[in-house]
């Protein structure tokens, strides 16, 4: 992928473009917001990873122009970690990822191969697939072995977010951001909630289960179990 880093930490820079380099990647790095947006619209590459602290330019006003001419292309930003709010601010302005400091780089890595995916696969996101469950994004109907699942709008939106990256484990903090996308405090057992919710209707009637929790780390969604799976607690009678 061609990717362009919006960063003004010179050194993070050079670390993260010759992370991105070793696998295969073409990089580009700017320091400047301005610059920044600039070099993004006059030559727009695959993937910008962009650092809310910028200067001339923040980088969530980089974030808001390169979504007035471009949804599709993907953005992963960078925030210092413990800025919830501005990690929620990021995402509803409309960041595909977000990655908070310090990382580690081959978690950055991840989640870049993993933004390179579901671009690759953008001409058919309108039908996610795991397994014999299908959604239709832009109709939005599931199905599992052909037989329709009504789901609330927020079920759909917490399936749909595991749905498009199959075998990832998500946090219940990040499905929050991504699904209710609060500026404000809010409360993670709402995600327990809607998955128990979903479970009950993606997979009570069809035996293998899908939505899998992952101890100490979140949910994934997959045909085959994750490392450190940990079955759902039966309900008591």
């Amino acid at each position: 992928m061609r990717i362009l880093v919006i960063e003004d930490e010179l050194q993070l820079s050079g670390h993260v473009c010759r992370a991105l380099s070793r696998h295969g990647h073409i990089l580009r790095a700017e320091s400047d917001g301005a610059v920044g947006l600039q070099a993004a619209l006059s030559d727009p590459p695959d993937l910008v990873i962009l650092d809310l602290g910028l200067p001339t330019m923040d980088g969530l006003e980089v974030l808001t122009r390169l979504r007035q001419t471009s949804r599709s292309l993907r953005v992963l930003i960078l925030t210092a970690r413990g800025e919830v709010g501005h990690r929620i601010k990021g995402l509803t302005a409309g960041a595909d990822d977000y990655l908070g400091k310090p990382f580690a780089m081959d978690e950055l890595v991840a989640r870049v191969e993993a933004l390179g995916r579901r671009g690759a696969g953008a001409a058919s996101e309108d039908v996610l697939k795991v397994g014999d469950l299908h959604m239709n994004v832009r109709d939005h109907k599931v199905a599992r072995a052909g037989k329709p699942i009504p789901l609330s709008p927020r079920e759909f939106e917490v399936l749909k977010v595991l749905m498009q990256e199959p075998g990832r484990t998500f946090s219940r903090t990040e499905l929050c951001e991504r699904v209710w996308q609060r500026d404000h405090q809010y409360e993670t057992r709402t995600v327990e909630i809607f998955i128990t919710r979903l479970r009950r209707k993606i997979e009570t009637d069809f035996g293998v289960p899908l939505i899998h929790t992952v101890r100490t780390v979140g949910y994934a969604i997959s045909e085959v179990s994750p490392a450190g799976f940990k079955p759902p607690t039966p309900p008591r009678a």
